[in-house]
């Protein structure tokens, strides 16, 4: 319990940036355990993610979202309107920039859209993390600080690594400056509050993720459909996925010769989901083709974007 004087801080803080900027893999690295799914792909992530920071002297809920970036596809634009309504509701904002890359157009994009924020009237402390330091020499990372300092009016610059845990605590000490005095918003136990389909989804998604290239990646998209225990051994969940892809070649590759590359899907998917929910799973994946769904509204609609 914290005590009624007591100046415990609480807010929400959004990890922004572009595609694949080590959003997902530094939420895990602050909640000490595997929240968002991580791939090398980009737009792995594709819907806000709380994952919870206890401290005694705090609780950061740290927001992750979708890659902010130029759209090509009807998700992509709803992608990037699901960032700027999250951007509008958290008290933080927090962008990640990698280390090991130039800041590009891609980046000043990105600073731009938080200067219309602020000059909009939403005064929110803006704090720039360069993520990835592991990757890069003393020299380099210095500056990369520089470059990034010059981007926007951080309240802070900070380098980590998510990898080598390199200064996690000390982005902790700095982003619970920012968020404002507040009782915990969710129990002491909370590390996240994603609900089971939503987790089962993505963990799927991401073993499918794993091995393909082009634009296949950005073509995936799951649904699970069912999930009931087993009528003669309840501590048995039996769930039905849909894996979708946008054409019938795309198919052919999640499904593998033989089916070959669909069990390796399923076998990796179900380990981290009975990790993840404690229980054991039997796992029956379906692919399915829905044509074009990215850029097809009422495809976007059932999928939930």
């Amino acid at each position: 319990m914290v005590a009624a004087n007591s100046e415990h801080r609480a807010g929400f803080i959004s990890l922004i940036g572009r595609p694949n900027a080590g959003k997902s893999t530094l939420t895990n690295a602050l909640v000490a355990q595997k929240i968002a799914i991580t791939s090398s792909k980009p737009q792995t992530t594709r819907r806000a993610i709380r994952g919870i920071v206890h401290r005694p002297d705090a609780q950061l809920i740290m927001v992750d979202t979708p890659g902010l970036h130029r759209p090509r596809t009807l998700l992509g634009e709803r992608l990037n309107d699901l960032v700027r309504e999250t951007l509008l509701d958290v008290d933080v904002i927090a962008m990640c920039i990698p280390a090991n890359e130039k800041v590009g157009p891609g980046d000043k994009f990105i600073a731009t859209e938080l200067q219309e924020l602020r000059r909009g009237g939403r005064k929110k402390p803006f704090i720039a993390i360069v993520t990835k330091s592991d990757l890069v020499t003393p020299q380099a990372l210095a500056t990369q600080l520089i470059a990034v300092d010059q981007l926007a009016p951080w309240a802070e610059v900070i380098p980590v690594s998510a990898v080598s845990d390199f200064q996690i605590e000390r982005l902790k000490d700095v982003l619970a400056k920012y968020v404002p005095i507040s009782p915990p918003l969710y129990p002491a136990d909370a590390t996240h509050d994603e609900d089971r389909d939503a987790i089962i989804a993505d963990l799927v998604r991401e073993a499918a993720l794993e091995g393909v290239h082009d634009e296949l990646p950005h073509s995936i998209n799951v649904v699970v459909e069912d999930i009931e225990p087993r009528a003669s051994n309840p501590d048995l969940l039996d769930v039905r996925v849909s894996i979708f892809v946008e054409r019938d070649s795309q198919k052919g590759i999640i499904i593998g010769r033989g089916g070959k590359r669909l069990k390796e899907i399923g076998t990796a998917a179900r380990l981290e989901i009975e990790r993840k929910l404690g229980q054991r799973v039997h796992l029956d994946l379906r692919v399915k083709v829905a044509k074009e769904w990215q850029r097809d509204p009422r495809a976007l609609n059932r999928f939930g974007f």
